[in-house]
């Protein structure tokens, strides 16, 4: 690795080359003309990437990228299987603590609660100190409350360590994401993303599955939290040995660190450090508030987050679901009964692989057709033509095939279908968010993540009354029938998208062509700068107001 220094205060003649450890290489003697009365818009002291940069982690070899997008990938598995774990030992658990049913539902519930927190802290952390050390820490803690929770002698502290364990296990939530933004370029990183989508499915439904069959073979319950911590602390030190900082500024910073110390000279700097301090009241407005500001401004936003939100709830009502069809209605023990939530998985990785073999080279070829204009984010949305009636055809498939009289195995096609229409339900809109809102993205993505977030936490604590209540006939039924009602949200995208975008304050692809596309740095501070001015437009109008 190589960087090039300038000798003197303006750009001059004279080219330093210093090799990594510090070694002069070569001196080159290159002509710069004089600029004129022009402004030269090139900091020759502003550090960034040279082209082929090994800093760079958009050049990594393939091979390391895609071992850290696996990486990524299990680190979210880890998190998911985490949430659903205690469904397969929570009888004995409600027998040795003598809770009731609703409190033992607390420990998946809770833990998922702590998604809604994690995400307001570990997003914002990552991109003030880069992706590895929110990693290393939120890991390390995170494995240090599923030991407590092996060792927990009552209630209170049980459930006190499943919310905090879950508020440390939302880091990869956010930032495996973020993580794989760092290290693809846009044509490559909807295949990765496709496949890494896969962790947040089949970890909730390897939960149940692992749990049950430590339950079925006699030993205690204690030994789910000691094999997620024994889980959780392989990838502490994965991330430990393996991982590196992917996070452009934060490596810049470091390279602008290491010039200044090899040449002395203290004017070279990156972005990230000359850019505008911000005060701590609105840092925390900016990190809590804004993603619901956003969303609550953008009808488009909330609309797609009521329909997100109300999917990922009903893969947390299953938890409850389930066990209530196969344990109770079909008598088979809890290591079968999890056997049943692998359909969800498998009709995932199905999902993904026809994400990638049918529409991926479809968006691949419309970018190339439209270039240099960008892929309208509306093309994202065409997998839910298909998606959304097939999660309301699975709803109803699993209602009326769910007695005992009925073979087992057609709700388990339903459950199939149920993986399968999430999977894509989620890559076409989470991919819309990011496509329209592309410099708030991360906004917009946290207050998706916050929300969801609270249906996981609240659907799984009315699922048994509910399916006492109604039989599962009906329950399920009834899920279907509000998967109906909101099934036209993405329809209405596909057909009135653009003119919402026209009108959108947030969504500045509306008639972006490709080239006026910024790095994602340099764009998101120029929104937060918009941002934050508006804000102030607004106080000052208030305070006329009141005066």
């Amino acid at each position: 690795m190589s960087a090039v220094v300038r000798k003197s205060g303006a750009p001059s003649d004279a080219d330093t080359i210093f090799e990594q450890d510090g070694s002069v290489r070569s001196v080159r003697i290159a002509a710069h003309p004089d600029p004129g009365p022009e402004k030269n818009t090139v900091d020759p002291y502003q550090v960034t990437f040279d082209e082929n940069d090994p800093e760079n982690p958009k050049s990594w070899s393939r091979a390391k990228r895609w071992y850290l997008t696996g990486l990524g990938g299990m680190f979210v598995l880890n998190a998911t299987f985490a949430s659903s774990a205690p469904s397969g030992i929570a009888l004995d658990m409600i027998k040795e603590f003598h809770m009731s049913i609703e409190v033992g539902t607390l420990t998946i519930a809770l833990f998922v609660a702590g998604y809604c927190v994690g995400p307001l802290v570990w997003g914002p952390l990552s991109e003030q100190y880069g992706r590895r050390i929110p990693f290393l820490i939120s890991f390390f803690v995170y494995t240090l409350f599923q030991v407590g929770c092996a060792l927990s002698k009552n209630t209170g502290s049980m459930l006190v360590l499943r919310f905090l364990g879950g508020t440390f296990a939302a880091a990869p939530l956010t930032n495996s994401g973020a993580l794989m933004s760092d290290i693809w370029d846009a044509d490559t990183r909807g295949k990765a993303l496709a496949l890494f989508s896969l962790a947040p499915f089949a970890g909730p439904a390897l939960g149940p599955t692992v749990a049950g069959f430590i339950s079925v073979r006699g030993v205690s319950w204690r030994w789910v939290f000691w094999v997620l911590a024994l889980f959780a602390g392989t990838c502490w030190v994965a991330i430990l040995l393996t991982l590196p900082e992917t996070y452009a500024p934060t490596i810049l910073v470091a390279k602008a660190r290491r010039l200044r110390k090899d040449t002395g000279d203290a004017r070279y700097y990156a972005p990230m450090e000359r850019a505008p301090q911000v005060a701590l009241r609105q840092r925390v407005s900016n990190i809590l508030l804004r993603p619901f500001r956003i969303m609550f401004r953008e009808p488009m936003l909330l609309a797609i987050n009521t329909y997100l939100s109300f999917v990922y709830g009903c893969v947390y009502l299953l938890f409850e679901a389930f066990p209530i069809v196969f344990t109770r209605g079909h008598g088979f023990n809890a290591g079968v009964s999890g056997l049943m939530f692998l359909p969800i998985a498998v009709g995932g990785a199905f999902a993904v692989l026809g994400y990638l073999v049918i529409f991926n080279p479809r968006y691949e070829r419309e970018s190339k057709r439209r270039a240099p204009s960008p892929v309208p984010p509306e093309f994202r949305l065409e997998m839910t033509l298909f998606a959304s009636p097939i999660f309301v055809v699975s709803f109803f498939w699993f209602a009326w095939t769910s007695a005992p009289t009925i073979s087992f195995w057609a709700p388990l096609m339903a459950a199939g279908c149920m993986g399968f229409s999430i999977s894509w339900i989620f890559l076409a809109l989470l991919n819309y968010i990011v496509d329209a809102y592309l410099f708030v993205a991360a906004s917009a993505l946290a207050s998706n993540t916050v929300l969801r977030s609270l249906a996981g936490a609240a659907f799984p604590l009315f699922a048994t009354q509910m399916y006492d209540a109604l039989g599962t006939q009906w329950a399920s039924s009834l899920i279907g029938f509000v998967a109906l009602a909101l099934m036209p949200i993405p329809l209405v995208l596909i057909r009135y998208g653009p003119h919402l975008r026209q009108h959108s304050r947030y969504a500045p692809t509306k008639m972006m062509p490709a080239s006026a596309v910024q790095p994602d740095a340099e764009a998101a501070e120029e929104a937060e700068a918009a941002e934050i001015a508006e804000e102030r437009r607004e106080r000052l109008g208030a305070e006329k107001s009141a005066v």
